[in-house]
Formats: C-alpha cells, structure tokens, sequence
C-alpha cells in the first residue's frame, strides 16, 4: 500500500524561551550538546554489512533458491512485462526475481512505478500498443485465455503479456488510474489452480501469486504445462523453507471468512462490507 506520513519527524526545534530556564542555563546546556555532538561526530563511521547476495536468483546466498531453478533459462517465445509497484521492491519474500531467474535475458522485463504514461515510458507505451500484447487482469470484460489460444494456429503469435505485481488493491487502483493499460486485450485465468504461495495472505483461494500467473499464462500460451511446473519449483522451495523457519500458513480471506476464522474486526464501510461478502459468494474470479 501507498505509504503516507501523517507527521514529520524532521521538524526543527522550537523557538523562543521555551517558558522556563535563564539565558544562562540554556546557553550553557547547548553548549554541553554541542560538545557532545561533535565527539560522537567525530567517531567512525561503521557499515553494515549486509548478507552475500546470490546474483542470479537475488537471495541471500546461505537461502540461495539456484539448485530450484532451471540450468538453463526455459525457452519461450512470450514476452512479459510487469509493471510494479513500488512497495513490491522492498518487500523480502518477492516472486518476481525467481521468476526473471527462469526466463532468458529480455524476457521478462520489470518496469516499476504507480502512473505510466507516453512520455516517460515510450517502450511500455508501444507495447500496449501492440495488437500482439495483453493485459492479465481478471473482470467483465476479460477473455478467458485458453479460449483465445483455441482459435490461434500454434507458433503464429508470439505475445506480450502485461501483469501489474502488487497488492490487489495496488493492482486495482494501477489499472483504473493508467489508461495505457486499457488498451491491450484483456484476459483472465479459467484454471482452477490454488495459490501455492501460502507464506502470504490472498483475498481469495483461486487468486495467484505474480510468479503464478505468469507460471499459468506462459504454460497456456507456449501449450507446453512444463513450464508451469518448471516455475512453480522455486515457489514452493522459498514456501517450505520458511515454514521450516517458522512461518504459518496463510490462509485465504475467503478461507477465514467461511470457516468462522476471521479475527479481525469487520468493516464499517458499505463498499468493504460488500467486498467481503463477494469473496465468499463469487467462485469465477478474484475480487477486485
């Protein structure tokens, strides 16, 4: 979610007497500061340092993912762009690296921000653009995927697919707020597959990870389900080891919501009430 700061902490002391103490005292107290300051100023500078990074799959290398992953970057004829976030960049347990790591170099290219617009992406502009590209992002208007293969020689098309990496409601507002994104052709997932990604909390149980919708949607678009399984090892390695360090398994809201699990307090908002209810009445997409 966006981050918004209601105060800062960067405001300047106050000024004037401070309603108590004399000149003196006062002068003499900063004069203490300053000294004190100025001895920790002049202290070294220590960096951390931080874990050894493995270059290919970006982990650190003691829980490096490389021996999950293909030897060899999977051949495929698609060509994704995710647009991110940019709360996406910091988080730790990201699945857009492992997906890069499988796919050869230009395959899959991360462009991150919140507004994208002719001017400052002119590349991304083109590639919505393009009658070849689409957008995945389920809804009304959204065309099964599988459907629109059916009716395409094999090899004919080589596609670009645009997935937005967020939170649901980051996806939804990128959608809504940048009109480049209504132009491609978009489609949706009809496979009844559950999120494996089960270190982090889903709204529903058939909405996927970023790694797991480009996993489904190159599988469908190259017609080979190799792909997907080739994708997916890493997912459930990165899964497994975290449990085995003492993650829980998250359960979808859906989940929660149907098994009388649900902790938290229940919204007063009319349109989050709704949301809610949609998410135990709607089996056919996930709830934007």
């Amino acid at each position: 979610m966006d981050n918004v700061s209601g105060t800062s902490e960067e405001s300047g002391p106050e000024t004037g007497d401070g309603g108590g103490g004399t000149g003196t005292g006062t002068s003499t107290m900063e004069d203490g500061l300053v000294n004190a300051f100025g001895d920790l100023a002049a202290l070294p500078v220590e960096v951390g340092e931080r874990r050894p990074t493995c270059l290919r799959c970006r982990r650190p290398q003691k829980v490096c993912l490389c021996p999950f992953l293909p030897q060899q970057p999977l051949e495929v004829s698609t060509c994704l762009y995710v647009v991110q976030h940019p709360a996406e960049e910091s988080r730790v347990l990201r699945t857009v690296p492992l997906l890069a790591a499988c796919l050869p170099q230009g395959k899959c290219n991360v462009i991150v921000g919140r507004r994208f617009n002719e001017e400052k992406h002119p590349e991304l502009a083109a590639v919505c653009r393009d009658s070849r590209t689409l957008i995945l992002y389920p809804g009304p208007k959204s065309q099964n995927l599988e459907e629109l293969v059916q009716y395409q020689d094999v090899g004919t098309v080589k596609h670009n697919v645009i997935i937005i990496d967020g939170t649901w409601s980051q996806a939804k507002n990128m959608f809504l707020k940048n009109s480049l994104f209504h132009l491609p052709k978009q489609v949706q997932l009809n496979r009844t597959l559950s999120s494996q990604y089960v270190i982090r909390t889903q709204p529903s149980n058939i909405c996927l990870s970023t790694l797991e919708c480009a996993a489904v949607a190159l599988s469908i678009l190259e017609q080979n389900d190799d792909i997907q399984e080739v994708l997916l090892r890493p997912l459930k390695a990165l899964c497994s080891f975290q449990l085995q360090h003492g993650a829980q398994i998250h359960h979808s809201k859906e989940h929660l919501l149907k098994n009388g699990m649900y902790d938290k307090p229940m919204p007063k908002n009319k349109r989050k009430i709704k949301r809610m209810e949609k998410l135990v009445t709607d089996h056919n997409i996930c709830p934007r």
